[in-house]
């Protein structure tokens, strides 16, 4: 007989649990990974090596894979930027205030989510065409031509990136404990201090998280870009673009040979942002 028996209480029985343990869950997040992510990426790995390191750079170099690659990449990081700025601004309205016509505006957050990308691709081709509403408007005040042309890249992954952003900042602003506000602003801090002292360094891995999804979201974006691109080589030819432009000519090899490429810069460049995240993570913890 146990002592707790004894002073007159029973020890607690574990009740059952209905959630599965970690060997049947790690067993089916690793088949599951496999089947989805890890084997379709090996069989583009393996069906690209055959041509060997030398064959990858050869094809890499070219200047038409090289000029797509560095519209591609480009755009999608200074799109990326601007999200992660703007949609900053935007959580931080839709959290913080309370005002007519909220509800809507949070709605029309997820409209590119819904919206298809050949829909999103013709719209905006439409608006910022030189006879369109926006478009026409730029041209004759700037002399500046958005549609057919690496701005109406830069606009088309804008849009599709912003909602990443948001809807990754948004829990965590909300989440966010005003009083740690309050004491900033009691002992003397301004508005602006309190700001980049203590919001900016809570919210910045949140931010990189968001960064990261719509970098990744805009380097693979292809429907909603090649209506407003203009699709000209060395100009406005988004990397997918080049890769579907390979399949049509049958050029199997060379089709994946790029998309390795691709595969390889994007892994590189998440891999360090992930890297710059976890460093947030260690030096201002986790919110």
């Amino acid at each position: 007989m146990t002592a707790a028996t004894l002073s007159g209480w029973s020890l607690p029985r574990r009740r059952p649990s209905a959630l599965p343990g970690f060997g049947p869950t790690l067993g089916f997040a690793l088949a599951y990974l496999s089947l989805i992510v890890l084997i379709p990426l090996s069989v583009l790995v393996w069906r690209a090596s055959g041509l060997g390191i030398g064959g990858l750079v050869a094809v890499a170099s070219s200047p038409r894979v090289r000029a797509a690659l560095e519209t591609s990449f480009y755009l999608s990081l200074v799109a990326a930027a601007l999200n992660a700025v703007a949609g900053l601004v935007v959580a931080w309205v839709l959290t913080r205030y309370r005002f007519p016509g909220r509800a809507v505006l949070d709605a029309m957050v997820d409209l590119p989510f819904a919206l298809p990308t050949a829909v999103a691709g013709i719209a905006l081709a439409a608006i910022y065409a030189t006879n369109g509403w926006v478009g026409s408007l730029v041209n004759d005040l700037f002399g500046i031509r958005i549609a057919f042309t690496p701005s109406g890249i830069f606009v088309a992954l804008v849009f599709i990136g912003l909602p990443f952003v948001v809807r990754t900042v948004q829990p965590v602003l909300a989440d966010l404990d005003r009083e740690v506000e309050e004491a900033s602003a009691t002992l003397g801090a301004s508005r602006l201090q309190t700001v980049v002292r203590v919001i900016l360094p809570a919210m910045l891995p949140a931010v990189l998280t968001g960064f990261a999804l719509a970098f990744a979201r805009a380097v693979g974006e292809y429907g909603s870009v090649i209506f407003i691109a203009g699709n000209m080589p060395f100009v406005s030819e988004i990397a997918p673009l080049l890769i579907i432009v390979q399949l049509e000519e049958f050029n199997y090899v060379g089709a994946t040979a790029i998309a390795v490429v691709m595969l390889a810069i994007s892994f590189t460049s998440l891999l360090a942002i992930n890297l710059v995240q976890a460093w947030c993570l260690r030096r201002y913890g986790h919110v």
